[in-house]
């Protein structure tokens, strides 16, 4: 898992609010995503994680630095030229009830792509690849005469992969892909992608805001807060041995292996505007180990070891299972 299928570099996104303040969305982060991988994205509402996805699959433009697929920087193609790229990049939305639309037939948005990619292809092949990408979802022939409005959720979001998948790409980005779902649906639709992934060769990027979602689909995991990457490494070493304090925050609130429930770290104030970052580590306004240093530089990922990084200046002092090694006051705030 060492070919880089999806590389981003110094990836920024920034908007411009009502005020005519800078917003960066997305904050210089660099990634490889491995061919064959599901790499999670995780961390709270607002972090930058659908504004990456959406920027990987074209929706979104980036303001500055690269986005390489496959060797090739698809940064600033034209909508013409990225044509080329659609039928390998391809994305599953959150909403299967606002994703697909509603008046046409299942088997219509099936074909349509077909059209519109593989004009060298009759209707009766076209039909046949239809009715087997149905089968490939766990839905049947009878499906493509029905519409969106007939289906159950699951259904729905069997169509939305159906349609990600018709193209035969090598790249998909699921955003929440099961987050409006039912729980007892959930699994389903994460087993059916997982199944998919091995028999196409699929490689994953999996956003979701669901911890033990994330950490049951990803070989590795990103965490990111306030548009910045602030660790990323295998699932296990996120999960149970991260050694950035809001990683080890974010995850504490999710089970533990044998099903109880770990300790729970509860992060003070509230999540900061992007159109007014702090200075220094972004993350020293929440953190109760910030030292001055934390509040004047910005830490910059480093490496724990081989493909394990975190963006916290004291990460490397700590033992695996830690917090940082800092001194504290009788109140726990560093001083």
């Amino acid at each position: 898992m060492n070919e880089s299928l999806v590389t981003l570099r110094n990836v920024t996104k920034v908007y411009t609010d009502k005020k005519r303040r800078q917003v960066k969305a997305v904050d210089g982060i660099s990634l490889d995503i491995y061919r064959g991988e599901t790499l999670g994205l995780v961390g709270e509402s607002g972090c930058g994680k659908s504004t990456t996805g959406n920027l990987l699959v074209h929706l979104l433009t980036a303001t500055s630095g690269s986005i390489l697929f496959e060797g090739q920087d698809i940064t600033h193609m034209s909508e013409r030229r990225f044509g080329a790229f659609r039928s390998s990049i391809q994305m599953v939305f959150q909403d299967p009830y606002a994703s697909i639309n509603p008046q046409k037939k299942i088997g219509w948005l099936l074909e349509e792509p077909l059209v519109i990619h593989h004009r060298e292809m009759g209707k009766e092949e076209r039909q046949h690849m239809v009715k087997r990408m149905l089968q490939v979802v766990g839905l049947d022939e009878s499906y493509k005469d029905r519409y969106p409005g007939q289906l159950s959720g699951g259904q729905r979001q069997r169509v939305s992969i159906a349609l990600a998948l018709i193209l035969n790409p090598s790249f998909v980005v699921a955003d929440e892909p099961v987050s409006a779902l039912d729980v007892s649906v959930q699994a389903q639709i994460l087993n059916l992608m997982k199944r998919l992934q091995k028999e196409y060769g699929l490689t994953y990027l999996f956003i979701s805001h669901d911890l033990n979602v994330v950490s049951y689909m990803s070989d590795r995991i990103g965490v990111m807060y306030l548009g910045s990457i602030v660790e990323i490494g295998s699932q296990e070493e996120i999960t149970w041995h991260a050694r950035h304090p809001y990683t080890q925050a974010l995850f504490s609130a999710s089970a533990r292996e044998d099903g109880e429930k770990r300790e729970r770290i509860v992060l003070k104030g509230d999540v900061p505007s992007p159109s007014n970052p702090p200075s220094g580590c972004p993350f020293h306004t929440r953190c109760p180990y910030c030292t001055d240093k934390c509040r004047q530089e910005k830490p910059q990922l480093q490496e724990i070891s081989k493909g394990w990084m975190a963006a916290c200046h004291y990460c490397g002092e700590q033992k695996q299972g830690e917090t940082a090694a800092l001194p504290y006051d009788g109140e726990g705030i560093a001083i």
